[in-house]
């Protein structure tokens, strides 16, 4: 269960996560960030530093289209775990939001583009 948490975690580029399914949509979002060795093996898959679990695969395929469609593919449910996630790596793992909006976002376009929406969810994007 656990494992299958984190799909959400790579929501974090942009403020968005996208999936063609619901079928994870019953994550327990603060186990997840909270559980470094986890956070950790999503990230690597998602950065291409280590292996992928299918939950991870599947989340990585997607994380691009989301982030240009604004997850018009996600469910209510994905959409409050991204919120969640993103807040959480921004005010705790600076390091980590940082580098997957380096892979994701380089130049700073969809930061941009999402900044008043996140504002106005409290989130403030860097």
């Amino acid at each position: 269960m656990a494992s299958k948490s984190l799909i959400i975690l790579l929501c974090v580029v942009a403020s968005v996560w996208c999936t063609y399914t619901n079928k994870y949509d019953n994550i327990n979002y603060e186990e997840v960030v909270s559980n470094e060795k986890l956070l950790n093996k999503y990230a690597d898959c998602i950065l291409d530093r280590g292996r992928c679990t299918a939950e991870a695969k599947e989340l990585k395929e997607h994380l691009k289209e989301a982030i240009e469609n604004g997850c018009k593919e996600c469910t209510e449910k994905q959409k409050e775990g991204t919120n969640y996630v993103i807040r959480y790596l921004i005010e705790n793992k600076r390091n980590l939001w940082e580098e997957l909006c380096a892979k994701f976002d380089p130049d700073g376009k969809w930061r941009k583009h999402y900044e008043e929406e996140a504002k106005a969810k409290g989130i403030k994007i860097p």
